[in-house]
Formats: C-alpha cells, sequence, structure tokens
C-alpha cells in the first residue's frame, strides 16, 4: 500500500467496491445464484439487522440503499448484476456521516464484512486471477 492508497483508505468518508480496486477485500465479488436470488439474500440480510433501515429498493437495477443508525453512521448502496447465467456480481458504496471528513477506515472495513455475511449465505466463486483459485 503506497501512500496515497493509505491515505485513502483512512482519510476519506467513501469508499466502494469495483471489478480492479487495489485492495482486493474491495474488488468486486462473485457468487453462483441468479440475480433474484441474491438480491432476496441481500434484502433479507438488511432485514435482520437491528442497526439499519432499508430506504429503497430496485430490483429492476439490482440496488437496496441501507441506512446504517446504530454505532457509526452509515449510507450503503447494495448492487447486484447476473453477468451470465449462476454468475452475479455483488458491489458495494459506503459513505460515513460524521464530524469530521474522514472515518479512520470503517468505511473500507464495513464492505468486507458484508461480504463475509454474503459467503455464508451464498456459493462464492473464487477469481483465478486473484489468488490462483479455480472458477
Amino acid at each position: 500500500m503506497n501512500f496515497r492508497q493509505f491515505f485513502s483508505k483512512f482519510f476519506n468518508n467513501h469508499s466502494e467496491t469495483s471489478e480492479n480496486h487495489w485492495d482486493q477485500n474491495l474488488q468486486t465479488h462473485y457468487f453462483k445464484t441468479t440475480k433474484d436470488k441474491g438480491f432476496q439474500v441481500i434484502e433479507d440480510y438488511f432485514n435482520k439487522s437491528s442497526n439499519c433501515e432499508i430506504v429503497a429498493l430496485s430490483k429492476e437495477h439490482g440496488e437496496i440503499s441501507v441506512n446504517f443508525s446504530k454505532g457509526r453512521k452509515a449510507f450503503v448502496v447494495a448492487t447486484v448484476i447476473m453477468v451470465r447465467p449462476y454468475r452475479t456480481a455483488v458491489d458495494f458504496s459506503v459513505t460515513t456521516e460524521s464530524v469530521i471528513p474522514f472515518d479512520l477506515g470503517y468505511s473500507h472495513n464495513l464492505i468486507p464484512k458484508l461480504y463475509d455475511e454474503l459467503k455464508k449465505e451464498l456459493t462464492y466463486i473464487e477469481d483465478p486471477k486473484r489468488n490462483n483459485a479455480q472458477v
């Protein structure tokens, strides 16, 4: 991690996943499921969680918007996209609300926790480019 990456990780209030993110934990994760089932699992997780409230659902666009209200306040957008049959991408965008303009890595660390919860419910597809596993 170079200085710019360190600075953006800890002195920022927004983090999001992408296909080619420098941090492997924030790269797009793929699951062996359909868009509808993946969307339903994410919706169920947020509904069961006591510290968040679903703000908006768009099944057509595959997006769920959530406010985390207990503890640190954060706004999360989860996006579910089926790239081919039984290969569905899930991305997260997290923005924290605080008095100071940075969150000391909270938004950066929340995304891997959300992915870990999804891996309990859905079959994760390892990316061979990431760690030489087979799909």
